[in-house]
């Protein structure tokens, strides 16, 4: 594992990433998309950084603007800054076949970087040899915050421009008007996503942030081929125990195996 990076090319911002492990063997390896206010040393992204460096392939990860190690303010941060920097990194600093690993939030950022490459780089588009989406937290500012907000925080957004929501996992999040509102242009569930390359979700049927239905909801506007829905008996918005870490590693695995013609 080398240490951490830092890419400027992004004028204005300072992006932190990690390189985990390199194949001189052409192998398939693994792109991490974080969630919302995690960052790259999380417990998942490790799990999927020790796979990478097991079976000796490829891995990049990396902190959006705003949050772990890169700069920036949080809550400065929109979706389509965040997925601008995530097309930059999969372009320049991953060039190889990659299997994308997207978590809560890092779930929509992944099926939008798809979408984006299939409109405007069908050969960067080439090398998604498919997509891990756990606990995916697709159309976020609407479905899971906008829409089911508290009129108190309706409010508070409209006339202050942010509303700090409480949290689980630590201080309250600052949710701006700037980030719902750019949100509202990606939205991806009402009009659906050719996915031409095999889809795995997994997801807590116990997931206070990410419900089990909206993964449902998910599965339902995904066309493709090989697209499936794993629901996880007892599992919350972390999916973080052992168990839980060696189906993510298994299913990164096998998706990679494939894309590289390897029959298990």
């Amino acid at each position: 594992m080398t240490g951490i990076q830092f890419e400027t090319g992004l004028p204005g911002r300072t992006i932190a990433f990690r390189e985990d492990a390199s194949s001189d063997r052409g192998l398939t390896g693994f792109f991490w998309l974080g969630g919302f206010k995690s960052d790259m040393e999380g417990t998942k992204a490790e799990a999927v950084a020790g796979l990478a460096r097991d079976t000796r392939r490829p891995a990049l990860r990396f902190d959006y603007s705003g949050h772990g190690r890169s700069g920036g303010d949080f809550s400065d941060g929109t979706i389509s800054g965040w997925l601008e920097e995530a097309l930059a990194m999969f372009g320049q600093t991953a060039p190889t076949r990659r299997i994308i690993v997207g978590s809560s939030m890092g779930g929509w950022l992944a099926l939008l970087l798809l979408r984006r490459l299939i409109a405007g780089d069908r050969k960067a588009a080439a090398r998604i040899g498919g997509l891990v989406l756990i606990a995916p937290a697709v159309d976020m500012t609407a479905d899971l915050m906008w829409d089911i907000f508290p009129p108190e925080a309706r409010a508070a957004i409209e006339r202050d421009g942010v509303w700090h929501r409480p949290s689980l996992y630590g201080e309250p999040y600052p949710i701006t008007a700037r980030l719902i509102a750019d949100g509202a242009r990606h939205l991806l569930l009402e009009g659906g996503v050719d996915c031409p390359c095999p889809v795995r979700i997994l997801q807590g049927d116990t997931d206070p942030d990410v419900p089990a239905f909206h993964a449902a909801k998910l599965f339902g506007a995904l066309r493709g081929a090989d697209v499936t829905l794993t629901l996880i008996k007892g599992g919350d918005h972390r999916l973080s125990s052992p168990t839980q870490l060696s189906l993510i590693r298994e299913t990164v695995l096998a998706l990679a195996q494939r894309a590289d013609g390897i029959t298990p």
